[in-house]
């Protein structure tokens, strides 16, 4: 099996690694860094279980080879909280109730933090539409949205 030396910096830490030519992203991240917060669920990008950030933009992990992140920084969701300290998100997901069973959790809140980065006050109908690339079958969406207007709040009174 031929491999590809990949040097990427996951959640701030370097990593150098040969992995499979083939392996998956999602597969890269739980199976050889252990970082299980990023689920792997349909495995061809529809649900959105998976989403991280790559250089600050929202990616489906289950479409992306490991060897495309070479030189990339990449953020999972292990990745956002500040030693104990949880990330806005993650606070107000818990809040809100906008999590149940949790499995699509660590992807909403991946995708929230890009929504927020370009659009940190957005309206409910550009939280729906910049979540549209994730699943929940347990929520309803009522309380992630809210719990995404909650955070924007939050993160907007913080500056």
């Amino acid at each position: 099996m031929s491999t590809h030396r990949i040097h990427c910096t996951v959640n701030g830490e370097a990593h150098s690694l040969d992995v499979p030519t083939g392996r998956m992203l999602s597969d890269f991240l739980r199976d050889d860094l252990h970082l299980t917060g990023t689920k792997r669920g349909c495995e061809t990008g529809v649900c959105g279980a998976c989403s991280i950030l790559i250089d600050g933009e929202v990616i489906k992990s289950c479409l992306m080879l490991a060897a495309q992140v070479d030189g990339r920084e990449i953020t999972t969701i292990e990745g956002l909280s500040s030693g104990d300290a949880l990330h806005p998100l993650q606070e107000s997901f818990m809040e809100c109730g906008g999590l149940q069973c949790g499995y699509c959790t660590p992807g909403m809140i991946m995708a929230s933090c890009d929504l927020l980065k370009n659009n940190p006050n957005p309206s409910i109908e550009e939280v729906q539409r910049g979540l549209s690339g994730n699943l929940c079958r347990c929520t309803g969406y009522t309380q992630i949205v809210e719990s995404v207007l909650h955070a924007a709040e939050e993160m907007n009174h913080g500056n």
